[in-house]
């Protein structure tokens, strides 16, 4: 992969289409993102990754809202990013980063016996929910494709069922998915126990995540 793929840019762009959210408002700093949900009005990214990311550029972005509930997203080390920020944003999430990985062409892995894997498509995003032999909800995740790269995203596997190789399936099936509409690449953003999952079969981190929310002046 080269080193000029704007990780970021194909991030947003999957997002929206994963989650339903608007599309991106080019921004000089970046992106901004309107989500629409009443803990996560809306959010704002920077569009650099680790140190070509500039103080200038947060603080704008940071100063560019007064709602609460919006997003912050920048990915670069949170050492650096949150002395920027002011009393007005709360930090959020540790460990979490942007990863990514080559898609080549694979057969989805076998589901384990005893679970049931479903998977449908619609608006463009393909979803998976694995059940047990009594239809509970065992995990679960989905891929959006936009053009050449696709993100993954909503990975969770219940407390119930892990250490049972159904993450491993959940990727694996996502990413054969995404293969075959096209894409060539993914990314994803992850938390410190998502990252074990996604090392291990395959990604690399591109850089850290720092997160924070707008709760207003305190």
């Amino acid at each position: 992969m080269g080193a000029d793929v704007d990780h970021v840019r194909e991030w947003v762009d999957g997002w929206v289409v994963s989650r339903g959210a608007t599309p991106p408002l080019v921004e000089p700093w970046g992106y901004t993102i309107h989500v629409g949900l009443p803990q996560h009005v809306g959010r704002h990214v920077i569009g650099a990754t680790n140190d070509a990311v500039r103080e200038d550029d947060v603080r704008k972005a940071a100063e560019s809202t007064r709602g609460r509930n919006t997003h912050l997203k920048v990915f670069a080390d949170p050492a650096r990013v949150l002395p920027w920020l002011g009393p007005a944003w709360k930090p959020y999430g540790s460990g979490d980063y942007l990863m990514t990985t080559d898609l080549a062409p694979a057969a989805a892995p076998a589901v384990p016996s005893g679970y049931r894997l479903h998977s449908w498509t619609r608006g463009g995003v393909t979803r998976l929910l694995i059940t047990d032999a009594d239809g509970s909800f065992a995990a679960r995740g989905q891929v959006a494709p936009t053009g050449a790269s696709a993100v993954v995203d909503q990975i969770e596997t219940s407390e119930d069922h892990r250490r049972k190789g159904l993450g491993r399936v959940v990727m694996g099936t996502l990413q054969a998915a995404a293969h075959a509409q096209g894409a060539t690449r993914a990314v994803l953003a992850c938390t410190p126990e998502g990252r074990l999952l996604y090392e291990a079969v395959g990604w690399r981190i591109v850089a850290p995540l720092t997160n924070a929310t707008y709760v207003g002046p305190r």
